[in-house]
């Protein structure tokens, strides 16, 4: 196990290379002259979202216009690849700009055991919890940007090291973070703690925010529905305030990893799900699986259905934002998910014919299982309303970021002289195809 060290990572910061990053962006402080218009960017990647899930892309269950209206003012990719048909290591391909077989994350290992636990309220939890670490010896995505002079946040899931480790948002980059460290934490939508950190704060680290109207109550059973604190909608309302406090004057880098639609299949008895338990009259039940931390469920189609609604809505509202700030011409607004379907908590991606012609679900490396939604909207530089074939994959997200923020010969300029040719960049920018050139 690779454990955290204060020593390790001030003589990390310390290097030569990661100076050089420093130097060239001035982080924490106004653009460079003459890049003033250098273009926001702001990317929601949702959670076990198929190919086949929204409207835009075949799909005529489940209700998604604002996506839909996404892809019609945008660019929407046919051929777009996840790093990896299971989470942790495709959102790691995604930051590392590595596919998996050079990135040193290449599966969902879990780091928390039941010898070292922290009670809530009588629901007993892990004391540390979270998954292997990002190699701390190459650079990711929100530290280029940050050296590049942009603010830089993420709100959702961050799957890319365990509490302490070495790799947690406010070593790797982030000014701010709100959301589960753990994926495995994920599972629970009303959990007993959420991650947070904002250094104009002063925050040194990564605390956990602990939520007693929630642990008041036992994590699985019954009594469950009547926790209060509902973590998508708790992490969403965060990231719009994080929104609502950007200016034009800085470029800012957010990544909205948001959980919706992974398991367990619970949210709020509101409008949107009372909607799909009309639709879906006849509906499946989910018996529950404590040791994953999935609740029963007694309308498995509507509660996923409505999950991804939930989500739809969630993206009208940064959409609205934008407009109501003045940022929408200037800010690159991406839409993807991080693998194929999932079929955990009871989720039946057959009843939905979620994938169409495509073959395998998560984890799966059929094109079910990698193939992806993504959608890219650009006022002004990317033509409305095309449907590309260009193939792009998650490796390939780093030097288009990297090209989009005026970083030049990010390879050369990032690479860490410790590992020389065995520190890999293996994506290509896929900025020229957004452009139409």
């Amino acid at each position: 196990m690779r454990q955290s060290s204060k020593a390790t990572l001030s003589a990390l910061m310390m290097a030569p290379w990661v100076a050089a990053w420093a130097r060239a962006g001035q982080p924490g402080g106004s653009m460079p002259a003459g890049q003033e218009q250098r273009p926001n960017i702001l990317f929601v990647l949702c959670d076990d979202m198929g190919w086949g899930d929204l409207g835009c892309y075949g799909q005529h269950y489940i209700h998604t216009p604002n996506i839909d209206r996404l892809a019609s003012q945008g660019m929407q990719f046919m051929q777009a690849y996840a790093g990896s048909p299971v989470s942790a290591p495709s959102r790691a391909s995604l930051m590392t700009g590595q596919h998996s077989g050079h990135c040193a994350v290449r599966g969902n290992k879990e780091y928390w055991d039941y010898q070292h636990t922290v009670k809530y309220g009588d629901n007993v939890d892990f004391a540390r919890v979270g998954q292997h670490p990002l190699d701390s010896a190459h650079v990711v995505i929100p530290e280029i940007m940050k050296a590049a002079g942009y603010r830089t946040a993420q709100f959702g899931k961050w799957a890319g090291g365990y509490e302490g480790s070495v790799s947690t948002p406010d070593r790797r980059g982030i000014d701010e973070f709100f959301g589960y460290i753990c994926q495995f934490q994920a599972h629970l939508y009303y959990p007993n703690f959420l991650n947070d950190y904002r250094r104009d704060r002063g925050d040194k680290e990564v605390r956990r925010e602990a939520y007693p109207e929630n642990y008041a109550h036992p994590m699985y059973g019954p009594e469950y529905t009547q926790r209060s604190v509902y973590s998508a909608d708790t992490i969403h309302r965060r990231a719009l305030e994080w929104l609502d406090r950007q200016t034009p004057d800085k470029p800012f880098y957010g990544l909205l990893t948001y959980t919706l639609p992974h398991a367990e299949l619970v949210q709020p008895e509101d409008s949107i799900l009372n909607e799909y338990k009309r639709q879906f009259a006849e509906d499946k039940t989910f018996r529950g699986q404590e040791a994953s931390r999935y609740n029963p469920v007694q309308h498995v189609h509507a509660e996923f259905a409505g999950m991804i609604t939930r989500l739809d809505a969630y993206v009208g509202e940064i959409m609205q934002k934008l407009e109501e700030k003045g940022l929408a011409d200037n800010t690159i607004l991406i839409f993807s998910s991080d693998n194929g379907p999932h079929e955990e908590g009871g989720a039946d991606p057959t009843f939905f014919n979620r994938d169409g012609v495509l073959k395998g679900l998560k984890r799966s490396c059929h094109e079910g299982g990698i193939r992806i939604p993504f959608i890219v909207r650009w006022p002004g530089h990317v033509q409305a309303g095309v449907r590309s074939n260009h193939q792009i994959a998650f490796w390939d997200i780093m030097p288009t970021f990297a090209e989009l923020a005026g970083v030049e010969n990010y390879v050369e300029r990032y690479r860490n002289p410790r590992l020389g040719e065995a520190d890999y960049f293996d994506g290509i920018s896929f900025l020229p195809a957004l452009l139409g050139q």
